[in-house]
C-alpha cells in the first residue's frame, strides 16, 4: 500500500476518485472527515449504546452545513452495537 502525504486532502480525494480502483475509505479522523465531507458518498456509522463523555466529534469543527443521506440498511446485535449504512441523497 502506498502512502501519500498532502497538503489538500480535498483535492487529492477528488482526483483518487477519478481513478480506477477500490474504494476510499475513512475510519475515524473527525477533522479529516469534516474537511472530506463535500466528497462522502457512503457512511457507516457503529454505536455503541456507551455513553463516555467528551470525544471526537463526527465531522469535527466544521461550519454547520446540511447533507442528506438516505438509510440503506441496519443491523442490530446482541451486544447493543447498531451499524447503520447510508448513502448522499440527491435531495
Amino acid at each position: 500500500m502506498d502512502v501519500t502525504f498532502t497538503a489538500d486532502a480535498l483535492e487529492t480525494v477528488r482526483e483518487l476518485k477519478q481513478e480506477q480502483g477500490k474504494d476510499i475509505y475513512l475510519c475515524g479522523g473527525g477533522e479529516l472527515a469534516g474537511v472530506l465531507l463535500p466528497e462522502i458518498d457512503r457512511l457507516i456509522l457503529k454505536r455503541n449504546p456507551l455513553v463516555l463523555g467528551d470525544g471526537i466529534r463526527l465531522f469535527g469543527h466544521m461550519a454547520a452545513t446540511t447533507v442528506n443521506f438516505d438509510l440503506e440498511r441496519c443491523r442490530s446485535f446482541d451486544s447493543g452495537v447498531i451499524v447503520e449504512e447510508y448513502r448522499r441523497s440527491d435531495r
